[in-house]
């Protein structure tokens, strides 16, 4: 079996990884703080960590993927107090929302997604371990701190310079400034807007609310353990969040957080990093308002590393959305061949081999990408030839299948996310091509070729290619939900 290795952030280096039983990963991906929806660049992290999952199982590992839900904040409580709403009127919404979007550019499902609130128990109990090892202190505002000065590991993983400290410094917001280096919040003592909010629980120290990083560390060791294999997330999460999960895990238990952390790189849109000042932020819904397939995304994100930068062009996204109608293309037609040749079995068996090695040397999504393209092209002048070997056929057919099961860049009919509204969608647009094309064989009927053009090209600017053959006219998606 080939070696598996990957980027250790810890180490800033490629390593074999395997998990430490040698049968089951287990794997703690950080997820969305559900206040709104997550944007296009969140999903270039979730779509790496997806890549990763599947690319696990295809090494012949068991996986056990744990999502969390930040479903309590402080931005969260703001919005809340703002709308006169309780901080689950929020994250409920936004929460089934993630999903949905999550369903749309296929990422498989987590086997636990846990909710933060669900969890308090355990990062009370957490907190109280590091108060006993003199860990953490609690502060005049009645909040429990953790003491960093106290844990000679900080900066680790982030390659801090903890000289630059001030002790006793401290930081209670959640989401603070990257060099703002000082003791950080682990439970906060709560306050009106708390309270208003439902976002206050009792602990011995009073009514509070648990700090972001206890939460990932509380939920991550009670279904993985006290030491996970993988870590992942965006690098962005590298300094604070991660360095502290570490700093209080590894505080409170004494041995490794995680073997190995993996990071994903920024998108960017048009050149600049996603911001609402500068009106570039892309949700999943703009997307879906662009009749962009999120296959299509998917397709575009796996065509640069994920330990690079990405910058979302209109003209690459546009690339893609072609690209994967080709990739439809040849799925449709290699499983209505009745036959291949023994070069089209070879083909499938290059195909399956490059890109599990290249998938197998730090995640390399491009190079395989780039293998099903060499697969496709081959493999299509193969059936062009009419072959009888159906044993060949099968072969081919059975790699193209387990590449795909990996990449997922085939286009299917639920491709918009596989929910009622989504099949509510696709039930009225076939309706509508339906009648459109009913008007145009009358108007064809009636020799009134100028209307049956402009209602071909009606049809068309919907995202449908409409075909014209001896048994009549076809039509299917070719872009869009």
């Amino acid at each position: 079996m080939s070696e598996f290795a990957l980027y250790n952030t810890m180490s800033r280096r490629v390593e074999p990884f395997a998990p430490a039983d040698g049968e089951t990963v287990r794997m703690y991906t950080c997820g969305p703080t559900v206040y709104k929806p997550a944007h296009i660049g969140n999903y270039r992290t979730f779509l790496f960590e997806d890549l990763l999952r599947r690319t696990l199982r295809l090494r012949g590992w068991r996986v056990v993927q744990v999502m969390n839900l930040t479903d309590v904040d402080d931005k969260i409580i703001k919005n809340a107090d703002e709308e006169g709403r309780s901080i689950r009127e929020i994250t409920e919404p936004i929460t089934e929302l993630f999903h949905r979007d999550r369903r749309y550019m296929r990422i498989e499902d987590a086997e636990v997604y846990p909710k933060a609130t669900e969890h308090i128990p355990e990062m009370i109990t957490l907190v109280g371990q590091l108060m006993e090892r003199g860990l953490a202190y609690r502060a005049e505002d009645g909040s429990i701190y953790y003491a960093i000065s106290k844990f000679a590991e900080y900066g680790r993983l982030s390659r801090l310079d903890t000289r630059t400290i001030k002790p006793g410094a401290r930081v209670a917001t959640d989401d603070y400034n990257k060099e703002d280096v000082r003791d950080f919040a682990l439970w906060k003592a709560a306050k009106p807007e708390d309270e208003r909010t439902g976002a206050a629980w009792d602990s011995p120290w009073g009514r509070g609310r648990p700090g972001w990083h206890l939460e990932c560390s509380a939920m991550a060791m009670k279904y993985l353990g006290k030491t996970l294999d993988l870590h992942c997330g965006g690098v962005d999460l590298i300094f604070p969040h991660h360095e502290d999960e570490i700093a209080q895990s590894e505080g409170a238990t004494g041995v490794p957080f995680a073997r190995l952390w993996c990071h994903g790189e920024f998108l960017l849109v048009e050149g600049s990093k996603m911001a609402k000042r500068v009106g570039n932020v892309v949700t999943m819904e703009t997307l879906r308002e662009q009749r962009i397939p999120g296959v299509a995304a998917r397709h575009l994100m796996f065509g640069v590393h994920y330990r690079q930068q990405l910058n979302l062009k209109d003209e690459a996204l546009e690339g893609s959305v072609q690209a994967v109608r080709r990739i439809g293309e040849f799925a449709d037609r290699l499983s209505k061949a009745r036959g291949g040749t023994p070069e089209l079995a070879r083909a499938g068996e290059d195909a399956e081999r490059d890109v599990r090695a290249a998938l197998f040397d730090d995640l390399n999504a491009p190079r395989a990408r780039a293998a099903l393209d060499v697969f496709i092209r081959r493999a299509n002048a193969e059936l062009d030839r009419n072959g009888s070997d159906r044993a060949a056929l099968d072969r081919a057919r059975a790699s193209f299948d387990t590449i795909d099961g990996v990449l997922d860049l085939t286009p299917r009919p639920q491709d918009a996310d596989g929910d009622d509204n989504a099949r509510l969608e696709r039930e009225q647009l076939a309706k509508w091509v339906e009648e459109r094309l009913a008007a145009r064989r009358e108007a064809r009927a009636a020799r009134d070729f100028s209307l049956a053009d402009s209602i071909r090209e009606e049809i068309e600017h919907r995202g449908i290619e409409v075909k014209d053959g001896p048994g009549g006219t076809e039509w299917r998606v070719v872009r869009g939900g």
